[in-house]
């Protein structure tokens, strides 16, 4: 068995407000037709996501569960024969789902409007003396890549390592610097720049790929490496800036 350190758990904030929410970025950035979902893909990567967060101890909540079930049984529909009777009229098992996407698109786009209207407003009328509080900004960015895809890169990660069956015998505490050390050791064998999933080969037991990737996140924090990538849900690539070890411990050991 292997242990976490307390500080290491909840890390991370979770940016979709449901299930929905979820899918329109997934379709969004797929740049997919969202009346032709290719449920498979959509599926795979939702699932990575729903992986990495569980993985990293974030709250997921029972809507993201069901919609889970969901994919995985319009999937397997989308799977089975089709009859060879083409008059028969089959129902496309996407239909319940994209009504449901359509009309929360609809919705979000409307307060999204009433939102902007509101600030429309508040900047023609003044406020009185009340003093103006400012609105607390979600970010989707981490460096230069979208903290979703990362998620799901890491989800990918998570699911090769559960495939490959890794067994643990014995008691380890894993500590973060020597996770940073060792993303340190490989950034200085490849000064270019390396693929993302390179840093989590040395050892693939779960415990230490969620360290590692917590490691990534607080490296990008910090500005001692950029993670990058050309296209959405295309390979991920890290580049080191002026990655020096100690320091990146020590500015790590002062944000906690």
């Amino acid at each position: 068995m292997i242990t976490i350190s307390e500080d290491l758990l909840g890390y991370g904030v979770q940016p979709f407000e449901g299930p929905l929410d979820l899918l329109l970025y997934l379709i969004k950035q797929d740049e997919v037709d969202i009346y032709d979902i290719p449920i498979a893909k959509i599926t795979s990567q939702y699932l990575a996501y729903l992986e990495a967060m569980k993985e990293l101890d974030l709250e997921i909540a029972g809507e993201f569960i069901l919609m889970a079930s969901m994919l995985i049984r319009i999937k397997s529909q989308m799977l089975m024969p089709k009859p060879e009777d083409e008059e028969l009229d089959i129902d496309d098992p996407r239909s319940e789902l994209v009504a449901a996407l359509l009309e929360y698109k609809k919705f979000k786009q409307a307060a999204e409007d009433l939102g902007q209207r509101s600030n429309d407003w508040s900047i023609r009328s003044g406020r009185g003396d009340f003093p103006e509080i400012a609105e607390p900004e979600v970010s989707y960015v981490l460096g230069k890549i979208d903290i979703a895809n990362l998620m799901i890169a890491f989800g990918e990660v998570l699911e090769r390592a559960k495939r490959e069956n890794v067994h643990n015998v014995r008691t380890e505490e894993i500590h973060i610097e020597d996770r940073i050390k060792r993303i340190a050791k490989v950034m200085s064998d490849n000064s270019e720049g390396c693929e993302f999933y390179q840093l989590f080969e040395d050892d693939p037991r779960r415990p230490v790929l969620i360290v590692t990737f917590i490691a990534i996140l607080e490296l990008s924090r910090l500005g001692h490496i950029n993670i990058k990538q050309s296209t959405n849900f295309s390979k991920i690539w890290v580049y080191p800036t002026e990655l020096k070890i100690e320091d990146a411990i020590e500015l790590y050991a002062e944000t906690i």
